[in-house]
């Protein structure tokens, strides 16, 4: 397939090293990932020959094992998702939820756009709590089941394929919603720059939620753009 028709989730979902040419160009790989390389160049005023170059030059590299996500199998994935990206979330949610509270609280007479972030992150948090909660006990494992009966060739249950079936539309939906709340986030906080009469805390708060996007995009990358597209072919 010609590469400005491939989308930005196939590319990166290829070899992940080139998410970090989107990011640098501020090109949604994850949430965003379905929209074409060359449509998201011309959306973005970004000339596609300079990012193709770039592209080129990352590919060319040698590809650790580690960093091969696509190659791996669903199971192992899933495990990965869980060991990493949900540990990491219910570890460190709560907090910046805390944190974020603590300085709209203060500083908010100042920077209004504190009490925004506060809330937006408030709702984040709740709906990532049962989001977490549906993967791991429900579409997760019926992924694992299904799975392991194509392997041995024996039939899948009905219920477990219709668990993925139901799960996926809902479970992207979800993704897409969480995605546009953290890029406003992103946007109230001017990308994450600390003003000159911030504390520690405030500084402690947005560094805290550029490190949370930055590890929702990984997250959600390999589930929408790797994950759920296996599961679908189960």
């Amino acid at each position: 397939m010609e590469e400005s028709t491939q989308t930005i989730g196939e590319i990166v979902a290829e070899d992940y090293r080139t998410a970090k040419i989107f990011e640098n160009h501020g090109i949604d790989f994850c949430c965003g990932g379905k929209v074409a390389l060359l449509a998201a160049c011309e959306e973005k005023g970004i000339d596609l020959a300079t990012i193709q170059g770039e592209l080129a030059a990352v590919k060319n590299l040698p590809v650790e094992r580690g960093q091969d996500y696509s190659s791996w199998e669903m199971s192992f994935l899933v495990d990965y998702i869980i060991t990493v990206h949900h540990s990491y979330l219910k570890e460190n949610t709560a907090q910046i939820a805390g944190y974020a509270r603590k300085i709209a609280a203060v500083h908010g007479p100042r920077h209004p756009e504190l009490i925004e972030i506060a809330t937006i992150f408030e709702k984040i948090a709740i709906d990532l709590t049962a989001h977490l909660k549906e993967e791991e006990e429900e579409f997760f494992p019926a992924i694992k089941r299904v799975d392991l009966q194509k392997k041995t060739g024996t039939t899948a249950a009905a219920t477990d394929s219709e668990i993925i079936k139901n799960s996926l539309k809902k479970l992207i939906h979800e993704h897409e919603e969480v995605g546009d709340a953290i890029h406003k986030i992103r946007h109230l906080a001017e990308g994450y720059a600390i003003p000159g009469d911030a504390c520690n805390t405030f500084m402690v708060t947005y560094q805290k939620l550029a490190e949370f996007e930055d590890d929702l995009h990984k997250h959600v990358h390999l589930e929408n753009n790797i994950l759920f597209l296996k599961a679908a072919q189960l």
